[in-house]
């Protein structure tokens, strides 16, 4: 046994062949969620800068946003092989952030900047996330997943950690516009382990994980629309899109509480932004060290089930509780340890579910269920906040009435992990 893998040990369940795979893949995502964090408490302080009533229309342009982007990336998917697709994809969105740093530069009002980019890092963050663990899932098998996903998700969530502590203390000294510089170089930084990952997944020496995705090089075909259809053909993958319904809604009625919570405190801009690094800084905290200790031996001890099962739980709770006392430290606390318990258990099981499907609908249907299906709950469920608010019903009472959603949520999760379980057996036989 080599010191790099009796060091890994003591923290997940790895194999002497999987460690240099699973530290490229820690570092690949250490890069995309640094990358994100550093830019998220801006986008946070554009979003409420303008207004509670500004945030449904917001919604609806990254909605529509998406409608455009997921053809687009279908078409480079099915004509791309994977070890070319994933630099275009993360260089297009390192380009952006060159252009909104000359825009800044060269004086464009912040507020009108400020609505783009707000559309601009909601469609980015799902995207570079969503490929991220469309090739996690191509390249390590269901039993690989179950243990290493965990630590693979620590390696975001240190990400997180860094990017949140860069904006909380550097985000007056340095500004906006070189935050976006630092995002953009992380995310070529993202590249290069990715091309590491695509060339380990080629070998053959025992070195390299063993999922389905070789070395990248084959081309996956189909149409733009492919993955809308394979969805809407699998009764699995339809369960994965109510998953992902459910899981915008109740985190949409939660950001639209903290959003009308901070915004009534009536802090100045910098001190928001601020505070929303710090709550980031917060969760990040917590999320690494229950990803890296914990996730792995969780999921392969427990099941995949209860390990679905916690943040449905969570929510139910945290809204009832929101409900009963509506304040500032109530809405960090419940969305620290939502969000923290999220990140550190429900997202690497909820990634283990793709690990069973075929390779397009990897990539198409994943890409189509986090972006399109993800962001049309966020607009579906602002603007239906937005109109119950406007018909009287009050913050607490509408967080009452979506608390038994967690109930049916929690019920799909588990018919999930059954049906995930079944799959992964029949291709183990």
């Amino acid at each position: 046994m080599s010191t790099a893998t009796a060091l890994l040990r003591r923290v997940c369940d790895v194999k002497d062949g999987e460690v240099p795979a699973l530290l490229w893949s820690f570092g690949y995502f250490f890069c995309v969620l640094c990358g994100y964090y550093i830019l998220r408490p801006v986008r946070e302080e554009m979003g409420i800068s303008g207004g509670m009533d500004r945030l449904p229309w917001l919604f609806t342009a990254v909605f529509a946003s998406m409608l455009a982007a997921v053809p687009a990336f279908s078409a480079l998917v099915s004509r791309v092989p994977r070890r070319r697709f994933i630099p275009i994809v993360y260089r297009f969105f390192a380009s952006n952030l060159l252009v909104f740093f000359g825009l800044l530069s060269l004086g464009v009002p912040r507020a009108e900047v400020g609505k783009v980019f707000y559309v601009w890092l909601s469609v980015f963050n799902l995207f570079v996330v969503s490929v991220f663990w469309g090739v996690m899932a191509d390249i390590w098998r269901s039993e690989q997943g179950k243990r290493l996903f965990g630590f693979i998700a620590a390696g975001g969530s240190a990400g997180a950690l860094a990017g949140s502590f860069v904006t909380a203390a550097q985000a007056r000294q340095i500004g906006t516009a070189n935050l976006l510089l630092v995002s953009a170089a992380l995310l070529e930084l993202a590249v290069l382990c990715a091309g590491r990952l695509s060339r380990l997944s080629g070998r053959q020496d025992g070195a390299a994980p063993q999922g389905s995705g070789g070395g990248g090089d084959e081309r996956i075909g189909g149409g733009v629309l492919r993955g809308v259809a394979l969805v809407f053909r699998s009764p699995y993958l339809l369960g994965i899109c109510a998953q992902t319904l459910f899981q915008s809604m109740t985190a949409t009625v939660l950001y639209f509480e903290q959003a009308r919570i901070v915004s009534l405190a009536s802090m100045e801009p910098a001190r928001r932004t601020a505070m929303f690094a710090t709550i980031d800084l917060t969760v990040n905290v917590l999320t690494i060290l229950v990803q890296a200790l914990v996730t792995g031996r969780l999921i392969t001890r427990v099941g995949l089930g209860v390990a679905l099962a916690v943040v449905p739980v969570l929510t139910g709770v945290g809204l009832v509780a929101l409900a009963v006392r509506p304040t500032l430290w109530m809405i960090i606390a419940i969305q620290g340890i939502r969000r923290s318990v999220h990140y550190a258990v429900d997202r690497p099981a909820r990634e283990i579910l793709f690990t069973v499907v075929a390779r397009e609908e990897k990539y198409k249907a994943k890409s189509f269920i986090d972006t399109v299906v993800f962001r049309g709950g966020d607009a579906a469920s602002a603007w239906a906040l937005t109109g119950l608010s406007a018909l009287g019903l009050t913050a607490a009472a509408l967080s009452l009435a979506v608390a038994p959603v967690a109930g049916v949520w929690l019920a799909l999760n588990h018919r999930l992990a059954k049906a995930q379980a079944e799959r992964a057996r029949g291709e183990a036989e």
